[in-house]
């Protein structure tokens, strides 16, 4: 796939993520959110994690996107790779975005993902994070089919959405499945809101249990959405093989829209850990 294919399907596959639910949610309010877990879960095996413990970030587990192309939906930031805008500390992964005179469009912030270095079909993927807040800001957590570029063009690869979040609506999260048939304005969603304040002030565990027929969204560890095959034609069902992890925070876009005078920086998006499991 060419830069500019690819480029187009962001674009596609960041606006998706503002369309309308077509599912409904399970639960609309989760328990308030617990100190770090030890990495043992009752039924799952730990096969994979991040603790973000040391000082540098892990480049056996993580590469960087990099640019300030507007990613295909007119966003203004530019990805880095310099320590202001990632870094590890105090046993977090910090992402951070800065109003920033040096970066093309006026503001710098990070992408990172898994690509080509780690990927997994099926399983338990969670993450406890601490996100920013500020009218224009996008973080995000999610997945996509490591086939992208390859063999297979977006939605065909698949997405999964673990955690999405605007500024202009900092109390909700938006959990997505995108794929053929589904994608865009069709795609496969649901949000939750949780207490005023409580994603910029509390670390909470954002997760997706993974399994051959379906998808289940978790918030500290209540159940607030699924999707399953039978919500799609037999053959539209790509979450199949196996899917890298992204984590970044956007700046601008259309769907967040653009910051404003309200918009304070720097932000960060804290992550504590991202850990995967399988079934035994």
């Amino acid at each position: 796939m060419s830069k500019t294919t690819y480029f187009i399907a962001l674009t596609i596959l960041f606006l998706s993520a503002c369309a309308a639910p077509t599912l409904e949610a399970i639960s609309t309010s989760t328990p308030a959110p617990s100190p770090t877990p030890d990495g043992q879960l009752t039924g799952w095996n730990l096969v994979w994690q991040d603790e973000f413990n040391g000082n540098t970030l892990d480049s056996k587990n993580w590469k960087f996107d990099l640019g300030a192309n507007g990613w295909g939906n007119a966003e203004m930031e530019e990805y880095t790779n310099r320590t202001d805008n990632v870094r590890v500390e105090n046993g977090n992964l910090i992402i951070e975005a800065r109003a920033d005179n040096a970066a093309k469009y006026g503001y710098s912030s990070a992408r990172i993902k898994t690509q080509d270095l780690q990927a997994w079909q099926y399983g338990r993927v969670e993450a406890r994070m601490k996100l920013p807040k500020g009218q224009g800001l996008w973080p995000a957590f999610w997945m996509l089919g490591n086939d992208i570029g390859k063999t297979a063009v977006w939605p065909n690869s698949g997405e999964i959405d673990i955690m999405e979040m605007i500024g202009k609506q900092p109390n909700t999260i938006y959990n997505t499945a995108h794929g053929p048939g589904y994608s865009g304005a069709k795609g496969l969603g649901s949000h939750t809101d949780l207490p005023q304040g409580s994603l910029q002030n509390d670390f909470h565990v954002y997760a997706v249990e993974w399994e051959a027929t379906e998808i289940r969204w978790y918030i500290d560890d209540a159940q607030v959405f699924k999707v399953a095959s039978t919500d799609v034609a037999s053959n539209k069902w790509v979450f199949d093989h196996p899917f890298f992890i992204i984590l970044n925070v956007a700046v601008g876009g259309g769907w967040p829209g653009f910051p404003d005078a309200s918009t304070i920086f720097p932000q960060q998006m804290l992550v504590d850990y991202v850990r995967v499991y399988q079934r035994p």
